[in-house]
């Protein structure tokens, strides 16, 4: 049996070009990152702190509980030296299983044949010494065992998330080409927005990004939405841990006065969409909804505030000429009427970007999928720059 309390080697993964956001979270929770990479950050902890990060964490993908490192030459190598691990200390003879896979070596054309032979090695291991043959599977609906493979180093996790917490678990109804949770949460962070001044999202679509502002801003951690994660099919999980940890998320929800948080688009659907997932999330009367081309949005009188925005990219053909004229009103709709406020446009289109007609002060890095995307930020000044 597992010691919950044990620390021992974890990996935060997540998307491309996260990194920056998910190292500050894990910092403001009280976690030193030892080392930080593109796509992953290594850190001590233990699996009641891998529980706790999987409740709080925005932007992260998965938390891995690291079992083995060792030396792996070779495909054929695979079933025996899995076969050695003490599996029975992990899960009993009646749990579901999955495996999942990213290898790196030429021994290997299909990571499915990797994934096949941990199965095999786990099962053949129970199979022997209880006669019983555990249940496996694709599915994450159980314990969820992760191998990372590159060239002769190979190393074996316990993924303490299951399915994805990039998915934050409220938006029931996902709407049009709707955008993650976690890089709603990670484009919201790039803002830097104080998360007191009003946060105006026209085309707001499913509503995720006036959503998660609702619930940075109010102290929400995905957590509340979710009540499976594959640590609870560990040996050595306790509920108690679980739901106390539960608990505390619901004592930590601050209630703000006054904030305005303004979610508009021209689709009426769009906007019963966005507040059906605001009240599963638990955050419906802290936005106001409106029915309405973008250019009639409120924008709330404040000396300080964010527009955001994340507009159609044309993604098919015959759109994007279509879009240019958006991309232009869009440039004149924040210089007539949201002068004071920071604007920023997500798009997967830098060419449309150009319509808009100002210069952005920064052009940050995101992917939206596997779409090169930049959030682009615009200083939109009362009067003029120097005055």
């Amino acid at each position: 049996m597992l010691d919950f309390a044990q620390k021992g080697k974890v990996v935060i993964t997540f998307k491309d070009r996260f990194s920056p956001f998910v190292e500050k979270e894990l910092k403001d929770l009280g976690f030193k990152p030892k080392n930080v990479f593109r796509t992953y950050i290594e850190l001590y902890a233990s699996l009641n702190e891998c529980m706790y990060l999987n409740m709080h964490l925005r932007v992260a993908s998965h938390v891995l509980f690291e079992i083995k490192s060792f030396y792996l030459h070779h495909a054929d190598d695979i079933y025996r030296r899995v076969k050695t691990l003490p599996w029975e200390e992990y899960i009993t003879k009646d749990t579901y299983f999955s495996v999942n896979s990213h290898v790196e070596n030429d021994s290997v054309d299909n990571p499915l044949f990797v994934n096949v032979r941990v199965k095999d090695a786990i099962v053949d291991r129970f199979r022997e010494n209880t006669g019983v043959r555990p249940d496996t599977g694709s599915a994450y609906d159980g314990a969820v065992f992760q191998l990372f493979w590159k060239e002769t180093q190979a190393t074996l996790y316990i993924n303490t998330s299951g399915e994805t917490i990039a998915k934050h678990g409220y938006r029931k109804i996902p709407g049009k080409a709707p955008m993650l949770e976690a890089l709603a949460a990670a484009t919201i962070y790039a803002t830097g927005w104080d998360r007191k001044s009003p946060f105006v999202n026209p085309m707001c679509g499913s509503g995720t990004l006036a959503i998660e502002a609702a619930l940075i801003a109010t102290n929400r951690f995905p957590g509340l939405y979710r009540d499976h994660y594959s640590f609870m099919h560990i040996i050595g999980y306790e509920e108690s841990a679980y739901l106390k940890m539960k608990a505390e998320l619901e004592e930590k929800i601050t209630p703000i006065d006054g904030i305005e948080i303004i979610a508009s688009d021209i689709v009426e659907q769009a906007v019963l969409f966005t507040k059906e997932n605001a009240a599963t999330a638990g955050v419906e009367d802290l936005i106001s909804y409106e029915v309405c081309d973008f250019e009639e949005t409120t924008i709330p009188d404040s000396e300080t505030g964010i527009m955001m925005v994340n507009p159609e990219y044309g993604e098919r053909l015959g759109e994007e000429a279509e879009l240019e004229a958006t991309y232009k009103r869009l440039g004149d709709f924040m210089k007539q009427r949201c002068a004071g406020y920071t604007g920023f446009v997500f798009t997967g289109n830098l060419d449309l970007a150009k319509r808009v007609g100002l210069r952005p002060s920064r052009k940050m890095e995101f992917y939206n999928g596997t779409i090169d995307c930049r959030l682009l930020k615009y200083e939109l000044y009362k009067g003029k720059k120097d005055a």
